[in-house]
């Protein structure tokens, strides 16, 4: 499965490294191809040396105003234009999404993908892992946006929450086994 991950390129620390090592080893292990955002820098490199070493796939997706950070070790490597042909592609290129730790790019990334599927733009699914409660004040909004009418589709359609890397993938398999595509092929 190619699973798309956004999250963080900056420097954090072992609270947020650890569960991201391990979420990445589930993912190399697992035989999944990672798709990101292509930097060799913080978290995201934390993600692809986990992956890489667990026996996984890199595809990164990094942009022009990027790629001095861009990792030089994937299996495949593209650059895009600009930030809006990035997030197209990272979606384009995936069969899921999870969403890590990270900053205003990962916000805007994660929002973007939901609002995509809110509108059945794809049904790919998405998962939140909340490593740390990092996502709490986040899920609290969401759960309020649902509970004061303005989503138009249960919460639990949308997104996934899970707590650490296991939960990530039992979702993702569950998923998978709900879907009629043959394994591999992407969905729309």
């Amino acid at each position: 499965m190619h699973i798309c991950v956004f999250l963080s390129a900056a420097d954090l620390g072992e609270r947020y490294t650890r569960p991201a090592r391990e979420f990445a080893e589930l993912l190399g292990k697992g035989g999944h191809t990672l798709v990101w955002g292509g930097s060799d820098s913080g978290l995201m490199k934390v993600v692809a040396d986990g992956v890489r070493a667990s026996g996984g796939r890199l595809v990164g997706i990094s942009v022009e105003l990027l790629r001095e950070h861009a990792r030089e070790d994937t299996d495949e490597l593209v650059i895009t234009e600009n930030l809006a042909e990035r997030k197209a592609l990272l979606l384009s290129r995936s069969e899921a999404i999870v969403v890590l730790a990270g900053g205003l790019g990962t916000l805007d990334e994660a929002t973007e993908v939901l609002e995509l599927r809110k509108h059945g733009l794809h049904r790919k699914p998405v998962v939140l892992l909340n490593t740390e409660g990092f996502y709490d004040g986040l899920i609290l909004q969401l759960r309020r946006m649902e509970d004061e009418g303005f989503l138009p589709l249960p919460l639990t359609d949308l997104v996934h929450i899970a707590a650490d890397g296991a939960a990530v993938f039992a979702h993702l398999e569950e998923s998978a086994a709900s879907d009629h595509r043959p394994p591999g092929t992407p969905g729309p």
